[in-house]
């Protein structure tokens, strides 16, 4: 296979929770450790069961996919969104909880995953925009009854899509609509609230849905959410089921509502101006706080699904031969089967590197929103004490602080200065806002999007046992199950929107240029991870933004707007790729750092190193190869003469040899699949 002699530590088990734990930064959280035991048990015990007895096979939900319900209550999955006020356990931010959640479910079955974040996306309108008294009432209502108490616990559904040909073609359209039914004189309005829904998850259990409106009444402005309930008067049809062809695990129906609520129920509250009711937030404003959080735990169901595929295939290809007559036990035919082969280890290890990144990237959103919600928290009351009201004079103070936030990107941290500004919540929240409304986006686009195709290619190294319902680790179903999770809380198209729009912020991209800087100090220190070849992709990439948006084409029209989508769409694809690697660099880093600090991984350690050094280093080679294929059609594309920008030339070859050893690593990932020892049998029912 071309591998080099030289004597190297080859890691001997495929990576276990001491590892993921500093991998993904809660190696010092116990509590999340504990949650993350309380959700595999549920994933292997009784979703495992109900995936290997069949019950994808129907479309209606029933009393065995109901015991998953129970299974999430007992196992505190249902209260791990609360406070513990509302009746939780954990304080403060939950997005990297609720992504650990979501990854243990997805490994064995993505519709349970969808079902347990199901009410949790119900619960974000009137957890991110909700009134106190909101927040109070419906976190607790959706936690289990404790002992002693006789009461149902309520689970929520949410309604934002519309019935076809609607469905999925702008969030910002909304078919639902709400009127004033009856406003008693110095009483609460009561409002008349139709809607119909599309692809709605939980509807079959459903205590409550959070629905988008738009007004068809001149009494009430604009477009709002507004909370249902199963006892309001009027029609609350959950609808016929969806008929999936994946997902089966998860309650999917086309309901119909036809409710009178009080305007209390309006999500965040509302006024009354000049006899007209004001939304204090409209449905975008609500649901763009929402999906930013709740889209990057489904990216990492596309993770953990590469993942979870790794030891059934190595499990596959070496028992491919066993029981014929040519290979005794022993033999390297009996021991390797499949694995003899180049291309099945390879290929595999391809899939690994990708699983990984995907990973990577996930729980790297996840922290930076742990993060990021004290500081938007922040940012709101200090704009309360400097009395700035109105998005107008939001956006001029902001833009006045641009210039400050600019400074801290490029400052040395040592300086005096660089904690000044960093002490400045409005400019943290600048900051983090950058980096957040791209990360989010580029989790859900990249991850459920490459992953899908990975997935596929892991089927097929099952042969033609991939495509069978009893394929080991359920790969057929977490491969068609990838199809709908990349069309969950927007499609593609919609994610490369966002990132199109605010990639070219210049926060982001002096970050961007930051973090190249800071790959190429790495690359001077830890040459084997791809950091050098990662820099030359961002280098790159910095380039051809700059020229896309400094050139027209032929017509004289601008080559970067946002319109213009065979342009800044690919080129969000390209930051995709080069994000997910950066963050599986840092991540193998982090483990070559922290891993001698934890006795579970004394034996072994150099060797588990190596392999993450070598994933990485693969997934930086191939996301430069995509970047320079992307950025070439971009600018070569569009030049009207051969050979017009040598700069652009000279960052390319640059780029290119920066892949220099990539299949080396490759070839020893490979090595390290036909060494590492497996369970003999898996720990989940297949």
């Amino acid at each position: 296979m071309g591998i080099e002699t030289k004597e190297r530590a080859i890691a001997g088990t495929l990576p276990g929770d001491a590892v993921r734990q500093i991998l993904w930064r809660y190696n010092e959280r116990y509590d999340l450790q504990m949650v993350v035991q309380s959700a595999r048990g549920v994933a292997r015990g009784v979703v495992a069961h109900l995936v290997a007895e069949g019950q994808r096979r129907n479309h209606e939900w029933n009393d065995r996919k109901n015991e998953m319900l129970e299974a999430f209550d007992a196992a505190g999955l249902t209260t791990l969104y609360m406070e513990p006020e509302e009746g939780g356990f954990l304080a403060g931010p939950k997005n990297l909880a609720l992504g650990l959640v979501c990854f243990e479910l997805a490994w064995v079955d993505g519709g349970a995953a969808t079902c347990s974040m199901a009410s949790n996306l119900a619960l974000s309108p009137i957890h991110e925009r909700g009134t106190p008294e909101q927040r109070q009432e419906y976190m607790s209502r959706c936690v289990p009854p404790q002992p002693g108490e006789d009461r149902p616990v309520w689970r929520g559904a949410f309604a934002l899509t519309e019935p076809l040909p609607y469905v999925g073609v702008d969030t910002g359209v909304v078919s639902g609509r709400v009127s004033v039914a009856e406003w008693p004189e110095n009483g609460e309005p009561l409002l008349k609230v139709e809607k119909r829904g599309r692809f709605i998850t939980n509807m079959d259990f459903a205590s409550f849905v959070t629905a988008a409106v738009d007004s068809c009444d001149e009494r009430i402005k604009g477009s709002c959410m507004v909370i249902l309930e199963k006892g309001d008067p009027g029609i609350f049809d959950r609808g016929a089921p969806t008929m999936k062809m994946v997902h089966q695990l998860s309650s999917t129906r086309d309901p119909i509502f036809s409710l009178t609520v009080p305007a209390s129920r309006i999500v965040g509250g509302y006024t009354v101006k000049d006899g007209v009711i004001v939304p204090n937030f409209n449905h975008s404003e609500v649901i763009e706080a929402v999906f930013r959080r709740t889209r990057v735990p489904i990216g990492l169901m596309s993770a953990a699904k590469l993942l979870s595929a790794i030891e059934p295939i190595i499990r596959y290809q070496r028992s491919r031969f066993r029981g014929g007559a040519a290979g005794a036990p022993g033999s390297p035919r009996h021991e390797l089967g499949l694995q003899q082969k180049d291309d099945a280890i390879q290929r595999l290890a391809s899939v690994w590197a990708a699983g990984e990144a995907a990973a990577s990237l996930g729980f790297a959103a996840l922290r930076l929103l742990d993060e990021f919600d004290p500081v938007e928290r922040e940012k709101d009351e200090e704009l309360v004490r400097q009395g700035v009201e109105g998005a107008r004079a939001r956006m001029k103070l902001f833009k006045s602080l641009e210039k400050d936030a600019l400074e801290a990107v490029s400052m040395d941290p040592a300086d005096p200065r660089s904690a000044e500004l960093n002490a400045n919540p409005l400019i943290r929240f600048l900051l983090l806002e950058a980096q957040a409304n791209i990360l989010c986006p580029a989790c859900k686009l990249w991850n459920t999007g490459h992953t899908a195709v990975m997935m596929r290619e892991a089927v097929t190294l099952m042969g033609g046992y991939g495509i069978t319902e009893d394929c080991p680790g359920f790969l057929f179903h977490k491969w068609t199950d990838a199809q709908l999770e990349a069309t969950y809380e927007g499609p593609e198209a919609v994610q490369r929107r966002q990132m199109s729009l605010t990639l070219v912020n210049p926060l982001f991209l002096a970050q961007m240029r930051a973090w190249a800087n800071e790959l190429r100090a790495l690359a001077a220190s830890n040459p084997e991870v791809g950091a050098a070849t990662l820099a030359a992709g961002i280098d790159l990439w910095l380039w051809t933004v700059a020229w896309l948006q400094s050139h027209n084409d032929a017509e004289g029209k601008p080559l970067y707007h946002g319109q213009r989508h065979g342009v800044v769409f690919p080129l969000s694809d390209a930051l995709c790729w080069l994000l997910a690697s950066r963050y599986q660099i840092l991540d193998a880093l982090e483990l070559a750092a922290k891993g001698p600090e934890s006795p579970l991984l004394a034996e072994g350690l150099e060797g588990m190193v190596n392999l993450f050094n070598d994933l990485a280093a693969m997934q930086a080679g191939r996301a430069a190869g995509e970047v320079g294929r992307i950025c070439a059609e971009l600018v070569c594309g569009f030049q009207r003469e051969e050979g017009e920008d040598e700069e652009f030339a000279a960052l390319r070859r640059k780029l290119d040899r920066g892949l220099a050893g990539m299949h080396l690593a490759q070839d020893r990932v490979a090595l390290a699949l036909t060494k590492i020892v497996i369970p003999e049998i898996p720990d989940y029912p297949v």
